[in-house]
C-alpha cells in the first residue's frame, strides 16, 4: 500500500458508523496500545478544542511527553496527531496507520482507523499521555473504545447532532456523559442551566472555583481560578471557562501549578478567534458552527464599527444557520456567502437565503479566495471549519 492516507480517506464513503465494537477489535489486534496510555478524553459541544490545546500545552510544561487527537482538521490532516505539540511526521504516521488499516480488514470507518493509529502512534512513540477528542457524542464514538481513562473532561453542551444525539438536552448530555467510564469527570461550568443539573448528579466537578474574569480583549484575557491568577492569549470569556476546565482537570492530574500557569498563557489553537493583521488589514479565522460557538465571535466583532466589518460566511447543511445568522447581524454591514468545499456543504442559494433574511449588503462568491481577494478592513472568515484552510492559504500567500 504506497498511500495509506487515500486508503483511509476511501473508507469515508462508509459514512459515520456509530458504536465502539469495531475500534475495540483493532485495538484488540494491535495489542491493546491504549492501555498503556494515560488518556485524558474530552466531549462536549463547544471548546473541545479549546479545552485539548490548554491540557496539551501544560502537560507539555510539566515536562510530559503527550500525544494529541483532535478533529476536525483545520490547516492540514496532519494538524490532528500531534506530540508535544507538532505534527507526528508523515512518515512515522503512516507506519502506524498501515497497521492499523491492516488490522480494520476492511470493517471500519475512516475515524475508526485514525482513532486506533493514533493511540497506537503514541503509544510507540513514548507518549506518557493521550489527550483525546471526541468525533460525534461520547458513548458510541469510536474513541470512546479505549479500556481505561486517567480522567474524562465535558465542555460546553448544547443543541447539536439531534438526528443521532436526541432533541432534548437531556439526551445530549446523556451521550456526552458516556464517556465517563470509572475515571474521575471535570464539566465545565459554562452550562446551561439543564445540563448543570445532569452532570450535578452524576458528582462530577465542575470547574467554578473562586472563578473571576478579570479583563478580556484583543490582547488576550486575564482571569483568577481557585485563587491563582492567569493570562490566556485568548480571546472572551468562553476562552477563560474553557481555560479553568482545563486547569481543574490538571490539578487532578496532580500536575505543578507553575506548569498549569505557563501551559495555559502557551495557548495557540488555529482557527478559533484567530487575528491575523495584514497588508493594513485584520482577518479573523473561526470555525464556530453553532449559536453558543459563534457568541465569542460576535463578542470579539463589537470591538470594531459594523461599517467596517466584511463577513465570508458558509455553513454546512445541518448546522442552525439562521440562530448563527441572527447573532451576527449588528456585527456587520456586508456579508459574503460562499458554499464550503465539503459533502456535507449547505447549498450556496440556501446559504444567501438566509443571509439576506438579516443582512442588506449580500454578495455570492465562488470560493473564499474570490471573497477575500474583494474585501478590506476587518475581514472574519466564520461559519464553518471548512472555510478556515482556503482562508489561512489565501492571507499568507499576501
Amino acid at each position: 500500500m504506497d498511500d495509506v492516507f487515500a486508503a483511509i480517506a476511501g473508507l469515508n464513503k462508509k459514512g459515520m458508523v456509530f458504536g465502539t465494537e469495531t475500534t475495540r477489535n483493532i485495538l484488540n489486534e494491535l495489542g491493546s496500545p491504549d492501555d498503556g496510555l494515560k488518556i485524558v478524553h474530552i466531549a462536549g459541544t463547544n471548546g473541545k478544542g479549546s479545552v485539548a490545546e490548554y491540557i496539551t500545552r501544560i502537560l507539555i510544561a510539566a515536562g510530559k511527553r503527550v500525544g494529541a487527537f483532535t478533529s476536525p482538521q483545520v490547516l492540514s490532516y496532519f494538524d490532528q496527531f500531534t506530540i508535544d505539540g507538532k505534527p507526528v511526521q508523515k512518515n512515522v504516521l503512516k507506519k502506524y496507520f498501515k497497521e492499523a488499516y491492516a488490522a480494520a480488514h476492511g470493517f471500519a470507518t475512516a475515524f475508526e482507523v485514525e482513532t486506533a493509529g493514533t493511540l497506537l502512534t503514541f503509544y510507540e512513540e513514548g507518549c506518557e499521555y493521550a489527550v483525546i477528542e471526541c468525533g460525534l457524542g461520547g458513548k458510541l464514538d469510536a474513541t470512546n473504545a479505549v479500556n481505561k481513562k486517567e480522567i474524562a473532561v465535558i465542555t460546553s453542551v448544547g443543541m447539536e447532532h439531534t438526528a443521532v444525539l436526541g432533541n432534548t438536552i437531556n439526551s445530549i448530555c446523556s451521550h456526552k456523559s458516556g464517556i465517563i467510564k470509572g475515571c474521575p469527570a471535570v464539566v465545565c461550568a459554562l452550562q446551561e442551566e439543564e445540563a448543570a443539573k445532569y452532570f450535578k448528579a452524576l458528582g462530577a466537578t465542575f470547574a467554578n472555583r473562586q472563578f473571576k474574569i478579570l479583563s478580556t480583549g484583543l490582547g488576550g484575557t486575564r482571569f483568577t481560578y481557585g485563587g491563582e491568577e492567569y493570562f490566556t492569549p485568548a480571546y472572551g470569556v468562553e476562552q477563560a471557562y474553557d481555560a479553568a476546565t482545563a486547569i481543574e482537570t490538571a490539578e487532578e492530574l496532580k500536575i505543578d501549578k507553575n506548569a498549569i500557569r505557563m501551559g495555559v498563557s502557551d495557548y495557540n489553537l488555529k482557527g478559533r478567534l484567530q487575528i491575523i493583521s495584514k497588508n493594513g488589514n485584520t482577518y479573523i479565522l473561526d470555525g464556530g458552527h453553532n449559536p453558543s460557538g459563534i457568541k465569542p465571535l460576535k463578542a470579539m466583532l463589537s470591538e470594531f464599527d459594523p461599517k467596517k466589518v466584511t463577513l465570508i460566511y458558509g455553513s454546512l447543511s445541518d448546522k442552525d444557520i439562521l440562530g448563527n445568522l441572527s447573532l451576527l447581524s449588528g456585527c456587520a454591514e456586508r456579508i459574503i456567502a460562499v458554499q464550503p468545499n465539503s459533502p456535507r456543504a449547505m447549498d450556496l442559494n440556501k446559504i444567501l437565503n438566509a443571509c439576506r433574511q438579516y443582512f442588506k449588503d449580500v454578495t455570492p462568491s465562488p470560493s473564499v479566495s474570490a471573497a477575500l481577494s474583494g474585501a478590506e478592513g476587518v475581514v472574519a472568515v466564520c461559519g464553518s471549519f471548512t472555510l478556515i484552510k482556503e482562508a489561512f492559504n489565501w492571507i499568507d500567500k499576501k
